[in-house]
């Protein structure tokens, strides 16, 4: 016996959740291709002003959905986004890889005495090249694979999601991304806010339709 009135038929949850994210999200500043993204990312953390701190450079979701079907892996910073991408809806069974519990990544740790996050980037370097970058929690990763790129710009990613969260450093290095002027296609949330499901998000909303 039901003791709450509530949605319970997936379908149903699907077509009110997207009707109520399109009502309350304001997306007539971004491009279309944006504007969908901007629906999922929203759909992800409950929050339509968002909108108005997300920045972006060049096509992000066009540069990323092409390396996608060619192949190229997703590169993530923590668990968190690896577990939230469905896999399924990856185009060519594309690889989702962390190396933050490499175990090459606590020896990079201490002999560089940074994050442990910071570390988990250098093992991205065989990869990078052509790859879609995913950041969802640490500050340290993306100002890491900034460093990284200026110091070696051949291993360029074809696109940048990054939505690192927290009071420190997050705000900071997403400024950073933007001011760089490295030329590679991102899109980010400038600020505070951001965070793992959200990135998950950005990364399904490239591979196919909102799915529950």
């Amino acid at each position: 016996m039901s003791r709450y009135e509530y949605v319970r038929d997936p379908q149903a949850i699907y077509r009110l959740s997207s009707q109520l994210v399109a009502e309350a999200t304001d997306v007539g500043r971004l491009p279309l291709e944006l504007a969908t993204l901007a629906h999922r990312l929203v759909h992800a953390c409950g929050m339509p002003d968002i909108v108005d701190d997300l920045r972006w450079h060049g096509s992000p979701v066009e540069a990323a959905g092409r390396a996608l079907r060619a192949g190229g892996c997703v590169l993530v910073d923590c668990e968190m986004v690896a577990d939230g991408v469905i896999r399924s809806r990856l185009p060519a069974d594309n690889a989702v890889l962390c190396s933050l519990n490499d175990p090459r990544t606590r020896e990079i740790q201490r002999r560089e005495r940074t994050t442990r996050s910071a570390a988990a980037v250098e093992l991205w370097r065989e990869r990078l090249h052509g790859a879609v970058v995913a950041i969802g929690n640490a500050p340290t990763a993306l100002f890491r694979l900034l460093e990284t790129l200026c110091d070696a710009p051949e291993l360029r990613p074809a696109a940048i999601l990054a939505f690192p969260v927290g009071f420190v450093g997050a705000a900071e290095s997403k400024l950073a991304l933007v001011d760089a002027g490295l030329g590679i296609p991102f899109v980010t949330l400038l600020g505070r806010r951001g965070g793992s499901a959200m990135a998950a998000a950005a990364v399904n909303a490239l591979a196919g339709p909102l799915s529950r």
